[in-house]
């Protein structure tokens, strides 16, 4: 590939990376800052309150899928890529600023929520219009291998922010974290913003989407989406075994192996920190095994591997004692995962035509996450709580069971043309040839 092609890469998925650093400071520095925004008194209910505005970004994401989809439809991906961009950077910096309790009672919190409100705004829109963007403007025969860099840059992301964080708590008191410090990976992020929009801002729009004539008035309307409304529900399927397990093995992994597993902190911050970089090593090489032999034997490898191991691996990980066995099964159920990871972006930008590939991926997409991979640890948590925590392994694997299901049914996407697809007609990608 040429400069120019790993630069339309670098661009379209730089975003992710910044989304999934900001996610995972505000989730890890919480601790830190919760008790600045809040009243003095119980430090849980404290977190609680700051787990709470966390939350709401989840519900904000459906919103910023219908929102910055119908921009990427009817402006351009170069449109909605900067404008995702943009809030990204204001939300860090609200953050990074905002007044403590002891200087404007609960305005802190208000600026707080707020911020969550705009980055949940901008994750909804992020992840379809680069997914769009990397789909529409690589060579055709090598689509899977650019989309998997949007797993990659996600990864590289929480990877960032966990270095950060480890830096910071050996290089700064305790005190001097809970005081200012844990502004500073907000300032970070905030910078990292600004950076990725001023390189979008030159960024050339894609000839797929310049080309196409269709769609007129309706482009990245729901009206529009409802006509392709059975690839809309095959995103949400396709996506919900996925996204759980995503979040079961990244996110919510560190604390399963430190909390479950009986893992030091450290430890278990090692093992994440190390089996995500290989991870992030992976997403490209099954990328372009899937333009070689196409995306739905990876797909299916995937929810074959999650339905039947993940019971197995999980208990096997809580019974783990130290490093080595626990990066050891981490590693395998992230190798599972990357069948999904590596190309669920190109997968769902090939379903719909030009007119409505924004709306089509962000819409479905972020209902799903919301409703499956944003809840994977407050379900987690709640089957511990409630004493038989492993219903969450079944569960997760329940999920993979449906989208198994999903991916058997469903035609082969890899060698459709983006630009010939008709945007007036449903296509009948459903179905297994």
């Amino acid at each position: 590939m040429g400069r120019e092609h790993w630069k339309r890469i670098w661009v379209g998925s730089a975003g992710n990376m910044v989304e999934w650093y900001d996610w995972f400071v505000y989730a890890s520095f919480a601790t830190y800052f919760a008790g600045a925004f809040f009243p003095d008194g119980n430090p849980t209910a404290q977190l609680m309150n700051t787990a709470g505005i966390f939350a709401v970004g989840f519900f904000m994401r459906p919103v910023g899928g219908w929102l910055l989809g119908r921009v990427g439809d009817r402006k351009g991906r170069k449109a909605a890529l900067t404008l995702t961009v943009t809030l990204m950077s204001a939300s860090a910096i609200l953050i990074a600023i905002a007044p403590t309790y002891a200087v404007a009672g609960y305005g802190g919190a208000f600026v707080l929520l707020v911020a969550r409100l705009l980055q949940g705004l901008s994750v909804g829109g992020e992840y379809a219009a680069s997914a769009t963007y990397l789909t529409e403007a690589s060579d055709p025969k090598r689509r899977g291998f650019a989309s998997s860099f949007q797993y990659v840059s996600m990864t590289v992301g929480q990877i960032v922010g966990l270095g950060l964080q480890i830096v910071l708590q050996r290089t700064m008191s305790d005190d001097a974290l809970h005081s200012y410090g844990w502004r500073i990976p907000f300032v970070v992020g905030a910078l990292g913003a600004a950076v990725i929009f001023y390189l979008r801002r030159a960024m050339l729009e894609t000839e797929v989407y310049e080309a196409d004539e269709t769609g007129g008035e309706e482009r990245g309307t729901l009206r529009a989406l409802w006509r392709h409304k059975r690839e809309a529900f095959l995103v949400i399927a396709l996506t919900m075994g996925g996204t759980v397990a995503y979040y079961t093995y990244t996110t919510y992994l560190t604390k399963y192996l430190s909390n479950s597993a009986g893992l030091s902190k450290q430890t278990a911050t090692l093992v994440s920190f190390t089996a995500l970089i290989v991870f992030a090593c992976l997403q490209p090489l099954a990328g372009r095994l899937s333009d070689r032999i196409g995306r739905r034997p990876l797909l299916i490898t995937f929810a074959v591997g999650s339905t039947f191991l993940t019971v197995p691996i999980m208990t096997l990980l809580k019974h783990a004692g130290s490093f080595w066995p626990a990066l050891g099964l981490s590693l395998l159920a992230l190798v599972v995962v990357t069948g999904y990871t590596s190309i669920n972006a190109c997968v769902k930008a090939e379903l719909f035509p030009t007119g409505i590939r924004a709306l089509g991926v962000a819409l479905p997409y972020a209902l799903a996450n919301a409703l499956f991979g944003g809840t994977a640890e407050y379900v987690a948590l709640w089957f511990k709580n409630a004493g038989i925590e492993s219903g969450f392994f079944w569960y997760v694997a329940g999920c993979a069971a449906v989208s198994l299901v999903v991916y058997v049914t469903m035609r082969e996407t890899r060698d459709l043309d983006l630009a010939r697809m008709d945007a007036t007609e449903p296509s009948t990608l459903t179905t297994a040839s």
